[in-house]
C-alpha cells in the first residue's frame, strides 16, 4: 500500500490547475522555510532521502491539508526531533536559552551561495557495469515498494510498477534513495532514464501518445 505523497495517476484529486501566472514568489514565511530547511541540512544529522522521506511520513490528514512549505517544516521539525538535536520543549521555546552544542555547524550568509552553488552531487564511481543499455526493453518490479525495509522510501512511482519501457539514457551510478532514506548506505546503483507510453501506466489515458520518462534505478528493473 503506498503513502498518501504517492499521488501520480490516482482518482478522485481533481485536475491539476497550474499557477495561471507561472511559479509563484515566495513570501516572507515560505523563503524563511526554504532557508530554515536548508540550513538544518548541514548540520549532518541526516541526508536528502532521510529528509523526503520524514515528509513522506507525516499523517495522512496532515499532509493533505497542509501546503507544500508547511509540509516541510513540519517533517523538519520531526526530523530535529528524532535526531536528537532538538527537543519538543526546545520547539515551543520552554527550555532554557544557551549555546546549541551544534552552533558551530551553523550554515552563515556568506556560505549560502558557496553551499547552493556545490549542491548535493549523488553520481558516485562505478563498481559494477551496467546490466541495460539504451534501446533495451525493460519492466519495473511488481509489486513496487522498498524491498530493504518494510514502508520504506522509494522513487519507484507506484503508478509504474509492473510497466513495460525502453531505455532512453544511462546516467552512472548513483546513491540509492532506498537504502539512503533509512541510514543503511549509499549502495550506489546505475541510474536510468527510462521511456513509458501512457497507456503502459493507466489504463484509461487522456492522451494514450504522451510519453512519461522517469530516472529510475537498476533494482526497479528487469529485463522484459
Amino acid at each position: 500500500m503506498t503513502r498518501v505523497h504517492d499521488m501520480g495517476g490516482r482518482f478522485g484529486d481533481g485536475p491539476v490547475k497550474p499557477e495561471p501566472q507561472g511559479i509563484p514568489q515566495l513570501g516572507d514565511w515560505q523563503a524563511r522555510a526554504l532557508a530554515l530547511t536548508l540550513a538544518c541540512g548541514s548540520l549532518g544529522k541526516w541526508n536528502i532521502d532521510v529528509s523526503r522521506h520524514a515528509r513522506e511520513c507525516l499523517s495522512p490528514k496532515d499532509y493533505t491539508r497542509f501546503s507544500y512549505f508547511e509540509i516541510w517544516v513540519s517533517a523538519l521539525a520531526d526530523l530535529l526531533v528524532a535526531r536528537g538535536v532538538l527537543t519538543k520543549s526546545d520547539l515551543q521555546g520552554q527550555d532554557p536559552d544557551v549555546l546549541h552544542a551544534l552552533a558551530e555547524k551553523c550554515l552563515r550568509a556568506d556560505q549560502v551561495a558557496g553551499v547552493l552553488a556545490k549542491g548535493g552531487p549523488a553520481e558516485r564511481p562505478a563498481n559494477t557495469p551496467p546490466q541495460f543499455a539504451p534501446g533495451q526493453t525493460v519492466r519495473t518490479r511488481r509489486p513496487g515498494g522498498n524491498h530493504m525495509v518494510n514502508g520504506g522510501h522509494t522513487r519507484l512511482p507506484a503508478y509504474a510498477t509492473g510497466a513495460t519501457g525502453e531505455v532512453l539514457r544511462v546516467h552512472g551510478h548513483h546513491v540509492l534513495p532506498d537504502s539512503n532514506a533509512h541510514d543503511l548506505g549509499e549502495a550506489p546503483e546505475p541510474l536510468y532514464a527510462v521511456r513509458f507510453a501512457a497507456a503502459q501506466l493507466w489504463a484509461n489515458p487522456e492522451h494514450p501518445n504522451d510519453e512519461v520518462i522517469l530516472d529510475l534505478w537498476e533494482s526497479y528493473l528487469e529485463p522484459a
